[in-house]
């Protein structure tokens, strides 16, 4: 496990744009903490950095928001999985077939439970008493190589 304390919101963005570099098709990320702990922010910095305008909204809502080329170098589905119920319906996404050639994003990935994605780079945002947060990296041996953050 590997920590990093980042003081704000522009912090947090900025860490995310750093990912960006390290990112494949193939590739999942996953979000944990809780409301208000930056998982939007972080992977608002990472699609911005992958060419992004604008800013990217939540998929609360929509649960899978997909970008594709031209408007960023290489496809993204942003997911959230916050409203998910039932493991069933995650497999009802069509998840892993897009896996295959998009970068998947995954905030409330608990909702999948902890073996969904093993493979997964997973980050954790802890809101910390000064308003900043302390996120936790799991790094996966398959992006150990390059992983430079």
């Amino acid at each position: 496990m590997r920590n990093w304390v980042l003081a704000d919101a522009p912090a947090t963005e900025a860490f995310g744009r750093r990912l960006a570099g390290a990112v494949k098709p193939g590739d999942v990320i996953t979000l944990s903490g809780e409301l208000g702990a930056g998982k939007t922010s972080l992977a608002r910095g990472l699609l911005a950095a992958l060419g992004l305008a604008g800013e990217a909204p939540s998929p609360s809502f929509a649960i899978v928001q997909p970008y594709a080329p031209p408007e960023v170098r290489l496809p993204v589905l942003h997911v959230d999985l916050y409203r998910i119920e039932d493991v069933r319906e995650i497999d009802e996404l069509g998840l892993d077939e897009a896996r295959a050639d998009s970068v998947l994003l995954v905030e409330w990935p608990e909702r999948a439970g902890v073996d969904y994605w093993p493979d997964a780079l997973a980050l954790a945002l802890e809101v910390e008493a000064d308003g900043g947060r302390r996120l936790t990296a799991r790094v996966p041996e398959g992006w150990r190589p390059r992983w430079q953050m």
